[in-house]
Protein backbone atom coordinates (compact mmCIF):
# COMPACT_ATOMS: atom_id res chain seq x y z
CA UNK A 1 0.00 0.00 0.00
CA UNK A 2 1.59 3.39 -0.65
CA UNK A 3 2.17 6.03 1.95
CA UNK A 4 -0.73 8.50 1.76
CA UNK A 5 0.96 12.39 0.30
CA UNK A 6 1.37 14.71 3.16
CA UNK A 7 -1.32 17.53 2.74
CA UNK A 8 0.11 20.25 1.26
CA UNK A 9 0.64 23.01 3.26
CA UNK A 10 -1.30 26.72 3.75
CA UNK A 11 1.89 28.55 3.76
CA UNK A 12 5.21 28.34 5.46
CA UNK A 13 7.10 31.59 6.54
CA UNK A 14 9.94 30.96 9.34
CA UNK A 15 11.82 34.32 8.98
CA UNK A 16 11.12 36.02 12.30
CA UNK A 17 11.70 34.99 15.88
CA UNK A 18 7.68 34.63 16.25
CA UNK A 19 7.69 31.71 13.69
CA UNK A 20 4.95 28.96 14.74
CA UNK A 21 7.01 26.30 17.24
CA UNK A 22 10.25 27.84 16.35
CA UNK A 23 9.91 25.77 13.34
CA UNK A 24 7.69 28.00 10.78
CA UNK A 25 4.02 29.34 10.19
CA UNK A 26 2.30 27.45 8.25
CA UNK A 27 -1.52 28.28 8.75
CA UNK A 28 -1.39 31.88 9.58
CA UNK A 29 1.92 33.80 10.45
CA UNK A 30 1.93 34.79 14.34
CA UNK A 31 2.09 38.48 12.89
CA UNK A 32 -1.14 38.05 11.35
CA UNK A 33 0.16 37.39 7.63
CA UNK A 34 -2.31 35.38 5.92
CA UNK A 35 -1.38 32.33 3.54
CA UNK A 36 -2.31 34.58 0.48
CA UNK A 37 -0.10 37.60 1.07
CA UNK A 38 2.73 34.86 2.30
CA UNK A 39 2.46 33.24 -0.86
CA UNK A 40 2.38 36.63 -2.80
CA UNK A 41 5.33 37.76 -1.37
CA UNK A 42 7.24 34.67 -2.31
CA UNK A 43 6.67 34.92 -5.90
CA UNK A 44 7.51 38.28 -5.68
CA UNK A 45 11.07 37.02 -4.87
CA UNK A 46 11.04 34.82 -7.26
CA UNK A 47 10.30 37.14 -9.69
CA UNK A 48 13.14 39.62 -8.31
CA UNK A 49 15.48 36.81 -8.10
CA UNK A 50 14.84 36.24 -11.89
CA UNK A 51 15.30 40.03 -12.93
CA UNK A 52 18.68 40.17 -10.69
CA UNK A 53 19.64 37.65 -13.04
CA UNK A 54 19.34 39.65 -16.08
CA UNK A 55 20.38 42.36 -14.02
CA UNK A 56 23.57 40.74 -12.93
CA UNK A 57 24.54 40.35 -16.79
CA UNK A 58 23.59 43.69 -17.53
CA UNK A 59 25.70 45.25 -14.84
CA UNK A 60 28.85 43.08 -16.14
CA UNK A 61 28.82 44.97 -19.44
CA UNK A 62 28.95 48.20 -17.88
CA UNK A 63 24.99 48.91 -18.02
CA UNK A 64 22.95 50.25 -14.66
CA UNK A 65 19.50 51.45 -14.50
CA UNK A 66 18.22 53.30 -11.39
CA UNK A 67 14.63 52.36 -12.11
CA UNK A 68 15.52 48.51 -12.05
CA UNK A 69 17.74 49.05 -9.13
CA UNK A 70 14.89 50.87 -6.97
CA UNK A 71 12.41 48.11 -7.88
CA UNK A 72 15.09 45.54 -6.71
CA UNK A 73 15.56 47.24 -3.48
CA UNK A 74 11.71 48.41 -2.61
CA UNK A 75 10.20 45.12 -3.95
CA UNK A 76 12.47 43.19 -1.56
CA UNK A 77 12.35 45.00 1.16
CA UNK A 78 8.29 44.98 0.81
CA UNK A 79 8.93 41.15 2.13
CA UNK A 80 10.56 41.89 5.16
CA UNK A 81 8.55 40.94 8.39
CA UNK A 82 5.34 43.42 8.92
CA UNK A 83 5.73 45.83 5.71
CA UNK A 84 2.99 44.66 4.02
CA UNK A 85 0.03 42.71 4.19
CA UNK A 86 -2.04 44.64 1.21
CA UNK A 87 -2.81 41.37 -1.32
CA UNK A 88 -4.01 44.30 -4.14
CA UNK A 89 -0.82 45.74 -3.67
CA UNK A 90 1.11 42.53 -3.81
CA UNK A 91 -0.26 41.55 -7.08
CA UNK A 92 0.15 45.17 -8.24
CA UNK A 93 4.20 44.74 -7.08
CA UNK A 94 4.42 41.21 -9.45
CA UNK A 95 2.64 43.08 -12.73
CA UNK A 96 5.28 46.10 -11.84
CA UNK A 97 8.04 42.87 -11.78
CA UNK A 98 6.45 42.18 -14.78
CA UNK A 99 7.22 45.42 -16.30
CA UNK A 100 10.83 46.07 -14.44
CA UNK A 101 11.94 42.34 -16.21
CA UNK A 102 10.82 43.49 -19.73
CA UNK A 103 12.85 46.88 -19.37
CA UNK A 104 16.28 44.52 -17.70
CA UNK A 105 15.92 41.94 -20.65
CA UNK A 106 15.57 44.85 -23.30
CA UNK A 107 18.89 45.69 -21.98
CA UNK A 108 20.58 42.57 -22.23
CA UNK A 109 19.39 42.18 -25.97
CA UNK A 110 20.58 45.29 -26.57
CA UNK A 111 24.39 45.21 -24.80
CA UNK A 112 24.58 41.72 -26.08
CA UNK A 113 23.42 43.36 -29.82
CA UNK A 114 26.49 45.67 -29.10
CA UNK A 115 29.02 43.55 -28.00
CA UNK A 116 28.22 40.47 -29.91
CA UNK A 117 26.19 41.87 -33.09
CA UNK A 118 22.31 40.67 -34.11
CA UNK A 119 21.52 36.92 -33.97
CA UNK A 120 21.10 35.65 -37.62
CA UNK A 121 20.87 31.62 -37.76
CA UNK A 122 23.08 29.36 -37.26
CA UNK A 123 23.31 25.58 -37.92
CA UNK A 124 25.47 24.13 -35.08
CA UNK A 125 26.70 20.47 -34.90
CA UNK A 126 25.90 18.21 -32.10
CA UNK A 127 28.74 16.01 -31.34
CA UNK A 128 32.30 16.20 -30.41
CA UNK A 129 35.32 17.09 -32.72
CA UNK A 130 39.02 15.67 -32.82
CA UNK A 131 41.25 17.54 -30.53
CA UNK A 132 40.87 18.98 -27.26
CA UNK A 133 37.83 20.66 -25.86
CA UNK A 134 36.10 23.12 -23.11
CA UNK A 135 32.65 22.84 -22.35
CA UNK A 136 30.67 25.88 -21.79
CA UNK A 137 27.51 25.60 -20.04
CA UNK A 138 25.04 28.54 -18.34
CA UNK A 139 23.76 32.10 -19.76
CA UNK A 140 27.00 33.92 -19.72
CA UNK A 141 27.89 35.18 -23.15
CA UNK A 142 30.89 37.49 -22.05
CA UNK A 143 32.53 34.53 -20.22
CA UNK A 144 32.26 32.80 -23.72
CA UNK A 145 33.87 35.58 -25.98
CA UNK A 146 36.42 36.16 -23.15
CA UNK A 147 37.40 32.22 -23.15
CA UNK A 148 37.66 32.57 -27.05
CA UNK A 149 39.70 34.79 -26.98
CA UNK A 150 42.27 33.07 -24.83
CA UNK A 151 42.06 30.00 -26.69
CA UNK A 152 43.05 31.51 -30.35
CA UNK A 153 44.91 28.81 -31.91
CA UNK A 154 45.65 26.49 -28.65
CA UNK A 155 44.13 24.22 -30.86
CA UNK A 156 40.92 23.76 -28.22
CA UNK A 157 37.63 23.43 -29.68
CA UNK A 158 34.92 25.17 -27.59
CA UNK A 159 31.77 23.46 -26.72
CA UNK A 160 28.29 24.92 -25.85
CA UNK A 161 25.70 23.09 -23.53
CA UNK A 162 22.37 24.14 -22.85
CA UNK A 163 21.26 27.78 -22.74
CA UNK A 164 24.79 28.45 -24.47
CA UNK A 165 23.59 27.22 -27.84
CA UNK A 166 22.30 30.21 -28.87
CA UNK A 167 25.51 31.93 -28.94
CA UNK A 168 26.52 30.19 -32.35
CA UNK A 169 23.91 33.23 -33.87
CA UNK A 170 26.34 36.03 -32.61
CA UNK A 171 27.93 36.83 -35.58
CA UNK A 172 31.14 38.23 -33.07
CA UNK A 173 30.98 34.66 -31.10
CA UNK A 174 30.66 32.96 -34.02
CA UNK A 175 33.49 33.95 -35.89
CA UNK A 176 35.71 32.27 -33.63
CA UNK A 177 36.29 29.08 -35.84
CA UNK A 178 37.14 26.85 -32.44
CA UNK A 179 33.28 27.49 -31.08
CA UNK A 180 33.05 23.97 -32.78
CA UNK A 181 29.85 22.60 -31.39
CA UNK A 182 27.24 21.45 -29.07
CA UNK A 183 27.46 18.76 -26.56
CA UNK A 184 24.09 17.66 -25.10
CA UNK A 185 20.55 19.28 -24.35
CA UNK A 186 19.12 20.88 -21.49
CA UNK A 187 20.90 22.06 -18.34
CA UNK A 188 19.36 18.30 -16.46
CA UNK A 189 21.47 16.10 -18.47
CA UNK A 190 25.04 17.51 -17.42
CA UNK A 191 25.76 14.85 -15.25
CA UNK A 192 25.55 12.43 -17.71
CA UNK A 193 27.20 14.84 -21.05
CA UNK A 194 29.66 15.96 -18.29
CA UNK A 195 31.20 12.50 -17.23
CA UNK A 196 30.60 11.11 -20.82
CA UNK A 197 33.04 13.82 -22.30
CA UNK A 198 36.98 13.92 -21.06
CA UNK A 199 36.70 17.79 -21.44
CA UNK A 200 37.66 20.75 -18.97
CA UNK A 201 33.96 21.99 -18.26
CA UNK A 202 33.15 25.92 -17.42
CA UNK A 203 29.88 26.93 -15.29
CA UNK A 204 28.50 30.50 -16.02
CA UNK A 205 25.40 31.69 -14.55
CA UNK A 206 23.04 29.76 -12.85
CA UNK A 207 21.39 25.76 -13.87
CA UNK A 208 24.87 24.45 -12.48
CA UNK A 209 24.80 20.78 -10.92
CA UNK A 210 26.72 19.46 -7.86
CA UNK A 211 29.41 17.78 -9.46
CA UNK A 212 30.02 14.24 -10.06
CA UNK A 213 33.44 12.73 -8.74
CA UNK A 214 33.67 11.54 -12.31
CA UNK A 215 34.17 15.30 -13.98
CA UNK A 216 34.66 17.39 -10.68
CA UNK A 217 38.82 17.65 -10.94
CA UNK A 218 37.75 18.97 -14.42
CA UNK A 219 34.79 21.73 -13.84
CA UNK A 220 35.63 25.27 -13.18
CA UNK A 221 33.41 27.89 -12.36
CA UNK A 222 33.00 32.39 -13.19
CA UNK A 223 31.26 35.10 -12.12
CA UNK A 224 28.26 34.29 -8.80
CA UNK A 225 28.47 30.65 -9.95
CA UNK A 226 30.28 28.64 -7.28
CA UNK A 227 30.94 24.96 -6.53
CA UNK A 228 32.22 23.15 -3.64
CA UNK A 229 35.56 22.07 -4.01
CA UNK A 230 35.45 23.17 -7.78
CA UNK A 231 37.94 25.99 -9.04
CA UNK A 232 36.67 29.38 -9.65
CA UNK A 233 38.08 31.41 -12.36
CA UNK A 234 39.05 35.57 -10.92
CA UNK A 235 38.93 37.92 -13.47
CA UNK A 236 38.06 35.93 -16.76
CA UNK A 237 41.56 34.53 -16.28
CA UNK A 238 40.99 31.73 -18.02
CA UNK A 239 44.47 29.78 -17.65
CA UNK A 240 43.54 27.18 -15.36
CA UNK A 241 40.66 25.92 -17.40
CA UNK A 242 43.22 25.81 -20.67
CA UNK A 243 46.02 23.94 -18.95
CA UNK A 244 43.43 21.45 -17.53
CA UNK A 245 41.99 21.37 -21.19
CA UNK A 246 45.38 20.57 -23.22
CA UNK A 247 45.92 17.74 -20.12
CA UNK A 248 42.97 15.81 -20.39
CA UNK A 249 43.84 15.27 -24.36
CA UNK A 250 42.20 14.88 -27.54
CA UNK A 251 38.53 13.84 -27.77
CA UNK A 252 37.84 11.35 -30.79
CA UNK A 253 35.43 12.50 -33.92
CA UNK A 254 31.96 11.40 -33.72
CA UNK A 255 30.10 10.57 -36.66
CA UNK A 256 27.06 11.34 -37.67
CA UNK A 257 26.83 14.64 -36.33
CA UNK A 258 22.99 15.90 -36.75
CA UNK A 259 22.71 19.52 -36.57
CA UNK A 260 20.16 21.89 -35.03
CA UNK A 261 19.36 25.42 -36.25
CA UNK A 262 19.20 28.72 -33.94
CA UNK A 263 19.83 32.72 -33.85
CA UNK A 264 16.83 33.95 -35.25
CA UNK A 265 17.34 37.70 -34.13
CA UNK A 266 14.28 39.66 -34.65
CA UNK A 267 15.56 41.26 -37.63
CA UNK A 268 15.65 38.16 -39.36
CA UNK A 269 12.36 37.46 -38.64
CA UNK A 270 10.80 40.80 -39.33
CA UNK A 271 12.67 40.71 -43.07
CA UNK A 272 10.40 37.80 -43.82
CA UNK A 273 7.50 39.88 -42.17
CA UNK A 274 5.44 40.45 -46.48
CA UNK A 275 5.89 36.63 -46.94
CA UNK A 276 4.32 35.93 -43.44
CA UNK A 277 1.65 38.78 -43.97
CA UNK A 278 0.91 37.03 -47.91
CA UNK A 279 0.82 33.26 -46.43
CA UNK A 280 -1.30 33.92 -43.47
CA UNK A 281 -3.82 35.95 -45.59
CA UNK A 282 -4.09 33.13 -47.70
CA UNK A 283 -4.26 30.76 -45.39
CA UNK A 284 -1.23 28.60 -45.65
CA UNK A 285 -0.14 29.72 -42.22
CA UNK A 286 -3.13 29.24 -39.51
CA UNK A 287 -1.66 30.19 -36.32
CA UNK A 288 1.45 30.88 -34.71
CA UNK A 289 2.48 29.00 -31.42
CA UNK A 290 5.13 30.34 -28.60
CA UNK A 291 6.34 26.79 -26.64
CA UNK A 292 8.89 27.46 -24.60
CA UNK A 293 10.50 28.42 -21.41
CA UNK A 294 12.40 26.10 -18.63
CA UNK A 295 12.70 22.40 -19.46
CA UNK A 296 12.89 20.53 -16.13
CA UNK A 297 13.33 16.00 -15.51
CA UNK A 298 9.73 15.33 -14.52
CA UNK A 299 7.62 12.93 -16.90
CA UNK A 300 5.28 15.78 -17.25
CA UNK A 301 7.11 17.35 -19.50
CA UNK A 302 7.25 15.16 -21.97
CA UNK A 303 3.75 16.86 -23.04
CA UNK A 304 6.03 19.66 -24.54
CA UNK A 305 7.15 17.01 -27.14
CA UNK A 306 3.73 15.82 -27.97
CA UNK A 307 2.04 19.23 -28.26
CA UNK A 308 4.70 20.30 -30.88
CA UNK A 309 4.93 16.90 -32.97
CA UNK A 310 0.58 17.11 -33.25
CA UNK A 311 0.35 20.48 -34.38
CA UNK A 312 -1.07 20.72 -38.01
CA UNK A 313 1.41 21.54 -40.77
CA UNK A 314 0.31 25.32 -41.64
CA UNK A 315 1.26 26.48 -38.31
CA UNK A 316 4.26 28.26 -37.21
CA UNK A 317 6.27 27.17 -34.24
CA UNK A 318 8.68 29.88 -32.18
CA UNK A 319 10.67 28.57 -29.20
CA UNK A 320 13.09 29.94 -26.72
CA UNK A 321 15.54 28.93 -23.34
CA UNK A 322 15.99 25.52 -22.84
CA UNK A 323 12.28 23.99 -23.04
CA UNK A 324 13.14 23.89 -26.83
CA UNK A 325 15.06 20.59 -26.29
CA UNK A 326 12.05 18.52 -26.09
CA UNK A 327 11.28 19.11 -29.38
CA UNK A 328 13.96 20.94 -31.37
CA UNK A 329 15.33 17.94 -32.78
CA UNK A 330 12.12 17.95 -34.99
CA UNK A 331 11.74 17.85 -38.34
CA UNK A 332 9.03 20.43 -39.34
CA UNK A 333 10.12 21.68 -42.70
CA UNK A 334 9.39 25.06 -43.63
CA UNK A 335 6.20 26.77 -45.44
CA UNK A 336 7.25 28.61 -48.86
CA UNK A 337 10.84 29.05 -47.29
CA UNK A 338 9.15 30.38 -43.64
CA UNK A 339 10.40 27.55 -41.52
CA UNK A 340 8.40 26.10 -38.70
CA UNK A 341 10.82 26.00 -36.28
CA UNK A 342 12.38 29.05 -35.22
CA UNK A 343 14.40 29.40 -32.42
CA UNK A 344 14.65 32.65 -30.72
CA UNK A 345 17.79 31.79 -28.21
CA UNK A 346 17.84 31.95 -24.09
CA UNK A 347 15.66 32.41 -21.51
CA UNK A 348 16.45 36.01 -21.63
CA UNK A 349 15.46 36.57 -25.37
CA UNK A 350 12.36 36.60 -24.26
CA UNK A 351 11.74 40.43 -25.23
CA UNK A 352 12.78 39.53 -28.94
CA UNK A 353 9.66 36.92 -28.60
CA UNK A 354 7.16 39.97 -27.29
CA UNK A 355 8.82 42.25 -29.93
CA UNK A 356 7.84 40.10 -32.51
CA UNK A 357 4.06 39.71 -31.22
CA UNK A 358 4.40 43.28 -31.45
CA UNK A 359 5.28 43.98 -34.69
CA UNK A 360 2.65 41.16 -35.67
CA UNK A 361 0.49 43.44 -34.18
CA UNK A 362 1.44 46.06 -36.47
CA UNK A 363 1.46 44.16 -39.40
CA UNK A 364 -1.71 42.23 -39.05
CA UNK A 365 -3.55 45.37 -37.54
CA UNK A 366 -4.54 43.74 -34.45
CA UNK A 367 -4.58 43.75 -30.88
CA UNK A 368 -1.84 41.43 -28.95
CA UNK A 369 -4.97 38.92 -27.70
CA UNK A 370 -6.83 39.24 -31.61
CA UNK A 371 -3.70 37.70 -33.02
CA UNK A 372 -3.52 34.26 -33.89
CA UNK A 373 -0.78 33.71 -31.61
CA UNK A 374 -1.13 31.09 -28.65
CA UNK A 375 1.93 30.78 -26.19
CA UNK A 376 2.52 28.02 -23.92
CA UNK A 377 4.89 28.13 -21.27
CA UNK A 378 7.18 25.56 -19.42
CA UNK A 379 8.82 26.68 -16.00
CA UNK A 380 11.20 25.71 -13.60
CA UNK A 381 12.34 28.51 -11.54
CA UNK A 382 12.27 31.82 -10.57
CA UNK A 383 13.44 33.50 -13.87
CA UNK A 384 10.03 31.83 -15.54
CA UNK A 385 8.01 33.82 -12.72
CA UNK A 386 9.60 36.50 -13.90
CA UNK A 387 8.82 36.54 -17.71
CA UNK A 388 5.39 35.24 -16.91
CA UNK A 389 4.65 38.31 -15.14
CA UNK A 390 6.16 40.04 -17.66
CA UNK A 391 3.00 38.65 -20.27
CA UNK A 392 0.78 39.15 -17.95
CA UNK A 393 1.79 43.15 -17.18
CA UNK A 394 1.41 43.17 -21.10
CA UNK A 395 -2.26 41.77 -20.86
CA UNK A 396 -1.91 38.49 -22.72
CA UNK A 397 -4.65 36.41 -21.81
CA UNK A 398 -5.25 31.97 -22.67
CA UNK A 399 -1.93 31.14 -22.06
CA UNK A 400 -1.17 27.55 -21.24
CA UNK A 401 1.16 27.00 -18.21
CA UNK A 402 2.59 23.74 -17.07
CA UNK A 403 3.91 21.35 -16.45
CA UNK A 404 2.76 21.48 -13.28
CA UNK A 405 1.00 24.81 -11.43
CA UNK A 406 3.68 26.46 -9.37
CA UNK A 407 3.87 26.19 -6.13
CA UNK A 408 3.07 29.49 -4.94
CA UNK A 409 0.00 30.15 -6.79
CA UNK A 410 -2.78 28.45 -4.45
CA UNK A 411 -6.29 28.16 -4.49
CA UNK A 412 -7.13 32.45 -4.11
CA UNK A 413 -3.94 33.35 -6.65
CA UNK A 414 -5.07 30.44 -9.38
CA UNK A 415 -8.63 32.17 -9.47
CA UNK A 416 -7.10 35.58 -10.10
CA UNK A 417 -4.60 35.00 -12.91
CA UNK A 418 -7.61 32.59 -14.39
CA UNK A 419 -10.31 34.93 -14.06
CA UNK A 420 -8.16 37.64 -15.19
CA UNK A 421 -6.20 36.46 -18.10
CA UNK A 422 -7.58 32.49 -18.64
CA UNK A 423 -4.36 31.48 -17.76
CA UNK A 424 -4.87 27.54 -18.20
CA UNK A 425 -2.72 24.50 -16.74
CA UNK A 426 -1.52 21.68 -19.73
CA UNK A 427 -3.28 18.91 -20.09
CA UNK A 428 -3.92 16.32 -22.90
CA UNK A 429 -1.58 17.52 -26.02
CA UNK A 430 -4.28 16.49 -28.61
CA UNK A 431 -7.24 17.89 -27.10
CA UNK A 432 -5.32 21.54 -26.32
CA UNK A 433 -4.80 21.61 -29.66
CA UNK A 434 -8.14 20.78 -30.85
CA UNK A 435 -9.32 23.29 -28.45
CA UNK A 436 -7.29 26.19 -29.80
CA UNK A 437 -7.75 25.33 -33.23
CA UNK A 438 -11.59 25.26 -33.02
Amino acid sequence: MKKALKEPLDMFCYQCSQTAFGNGCTIQGTCGKKPTVAKLQDNLIFAIKGISAYNNLVNKMGHEDKEINNFLTNGLYTTLTNVNFDVENLISLAIEAGKINLKVMDLLKKANIENFGEPTPSEVEVGAKKGPGILVTGHDLQALEELLKQTEDKGINIYTHSEMLPAHGYPELRKYKHLVGQLGGPWFDQKKIFSNYNVAILGTTNCVLLPKDSYKNRMFTSGVTKLPDVQQIENFDFTPIINKALELGDLEEEKDKKTITTGFGLSTILSLADKIKELVEAGKIKRFFLVGGCDSPIPQASYYREFVKNLPSDTIVLTLACGKYRFNDLDLGDIEGIPRLIDIGQCNDSIVAIELATALCDLFEMELNDLPLTIVLSWMEQKAAAILWSLLYLDKKDMLIGPILPAWANEDITKYLVDTFNLTPIGDPKEDIKRILS
